[in-house]
Formats: C-alpha cells, sequence, structure tokens
C-alpha cells in the first residue's frame, strides 16, 4: 500500500471511530429522553425529521443534491423502511423495556454476527481466520466491558426481542446502503433516508407522540439531547457511516458497529455517569485488538 493508500485508510478509520463514538454518547442521550417520559414516538420522530431537513439545507448549500433516480426508488423506501423506522423505534422500545442501555448496547453488539453473513451472501465478501479470531475477541471484549448484574424488568424478553428486530434491520440497511453508494454521495442518501423515515414516522407522531404532550415537551432539557441527536448522532455520523460502509464492506465496518457499547461506557465514565471497573477496562482493550486484527489482511505470496 503507498503512502497515500495508507493516509486514506487511516482516514476511513478515524471518520468510523467517530461516528462509533457519537453513537455510544447517544445511549445517554436517549436514555435520558426516556428518563424524562417522553413518547419514543414523539422524540424519534423529531430527531430524524430535524436530521433530514439539516442535510436537506446542507446538500443545497453545497450544490450536492441528487434526484432519486426511478430504478433506486424502491432501495430507498427500503432503506428508510430499515432505518430509521423499524431500527430506532425496535431500539428505543427496547433500551425502555429492559431497563438497561448497557444490556441493550450488548445485544446491538451482536450486529457483526450477522453482517458477515450477510456480506457473505449478497457482496461475496470475504473474511480470513485472523478477521474471525478479531470479531471473537471484540465481541469477547465488549462482553466484560458491558456485563451488568442488576435486576431485570418484566418487559425484558420484550426488550431483547425487539433489540434483535433492530440488529437485522441495521444488517439490511447497510446492505442497501452497500448497493446505492457507488451512485449517491453519503449525504444525499442519509438525507433521503431520513426524509423518507420521517413520512414513515409520522402517523406514529400524530396518534401516538403527542398522547401525552405537555409543556415538558418544549422544555430546553428534552430539546437540547433531541437536536444532539439530530445534528451529531443522525446528520453527521450517518454520513460518516456510509462512507465506512463504502470502502470497508458490510462485514468489516460491522465490527466497528459492535464497539458501540465500548464507545457509550467510555462516555458514562467520561461525563461521571459511571466509573469502570479493572475487567471493564481490560474488555475494552482486548476489543480494540480485535478491532485491528479483524481489519488485518493476508496477502497471497504472489
Amino acid at each position: 500500500m503507498g503512502k497515500s493508500g495508507f493516509k486514506y485508510k487511516a482516514y476511513v478509520y478515524l471518520v468510523s471511530v467517530l461516528a462509533i463514538t457519537l453513537w455510544g454518547i447517544s445511549y445517554i442521550w436517549t436514555d435520558k429522553l426516556i428518563g424524562l417520559g417522553i413518547s419514543v414516538f414523539y422524540f424519534v420522530f423529531v430527531r430524524i425529521l430535524l436530521a433530514g431537513i439539516c442535510l436537506l439545507l446542507l446538500n443545497a448549500a453545497t450544490r450536492q443534491l441528487q434526484a432519486i433516480k426511478k430504478k433506486d426508488l424502491p432501495k430507498f423506501l427500503l432503506l428508510a423502511l430499515f432505518e430509521p423506522f423499524i431500527y430506532f423505534l425496535a431500539e428505543s422500545y427496547g433500551i425502555k423495556l429492559t431497563g438497561s442501555p448497557t444490556l441493550s448496547s450488548m445485544v446491538i453488539a451482536t450486529i457483526p454476527i450477522f453482517s458477515v453473513a450477510a456480506g457473505f451472501v449478497f457482496f461475496r465478501e470475504r473474511i480470513n481466520w485472523v478477521n474471525a479470531i478479531g470479531i471473537i475477541l471484540a465481541i469477547g471484549g465488549i462482553c466484560l466491558v458491558v456485563m451488568s448484574h442488576g435486576e431485570l424488568g418484566p418487559d425484558f424478553i420484550w426488550g431483547i426481542i425487539l433489540l434483535i428486530v433492530a440488529v437485522i434491520s441495521e444488517v439490511g440497511h447497510a446492505s442497501v446502503t452497500k448497493s446505492l453508494s457507488s451512485n449517491y454521495s453519503s449525504q444525499v442518501i442519509v438525507m433521503y433516508q431520513f426524509l423518507i423515515g420521517s413520512v414513515y414516522l409520522f402517523p406514529l407522531f400524530i396518534f401516538k407522540g403527542l398522547d401525552d404532550f405537555s409543556p415538558a415537551y418544549l422544555s430546553f432539557e428534552v430539546w437540547t439531547p433531541i437536536i444532539c441527536l439530530a445534528v451529531l448522532c443522525s446528520s453527521l455520523a450517518f454520513s460518516l457511516w456510509v462512507n465506512t460502509i463504502k470502502h470497508l464492506g458490510v462485514a468489516k465496518s460491522s465490527i466497528f458497529t459492535a464497539l458501540i457499547p465500548v464507545a457509550s461506557a467510555l462516555a458514562s465514565w467520561a461525563l461521571g455517569y459511571e466509573f469502570l471497573t479493572m475487567r471493564q477496562w481490560g474488555g475494552v482493550l482486548i476489543s480494540a485488538v480485535g478491532v485491528i486484527l479483524s481489519q488485518y489482511c493476508i496477502k497471497n505470496n504472489k
């Protein structure tokens, strides 16, 4: 690999880590909104709509707007159905029903296992034995970080089922994104994804999201995390992530997704929400080694 190629790959890894870090912090903001009693249908719709509008204004200002080709319209409709519609509703309710963002993030961390299968089936992607060991180490390290022995709520099983649904929808989202990334820019794909997704979510927002509406829904305490989720964790992070999928593929990019709970635990520690034990710090180290190994390419003797 030439010097310029190495620099570009380093750039891809850097933006991948940034996206994962933002998503890790998103668990804290989402949990805060749930703790304030804000309807999932309310804050998910507002988050997605704001993210779509931000990207629309950005693309218009930078003259990067692209019309959807007729043949690609079904793919965009399917993309928005997978994520944000299914993924964010299933993930948010999963966190709410399990009563633990930590345990929820551990379930989301199984995305690489599903993604490897999707990458193999749909895009003929290959992983070598070193990559496989890396994935195992990464997930093992994650378990050390996020393992919790807290009490489980009565709806815990339903919460786990919803989180598994979110995992499957993310794999579908990554697969469809891969097929669109060669014809559209990252910002354009995510823009249409969120704008179409907000249309899907609008009926739920009207008939469910406003049921318990009160002046508190418009307070600074509520809108601060919503705006952060919309601008940072949706508009920015998803735009960066499309670029990651485009250059690393479905299977290898998904291993970064497995680090979301690690990023969430680190963010919680840095912000004073919780402090990591030595076992958890060991998990962080093991996961980092796993990520490096998952990206390792064995070159032929040729």
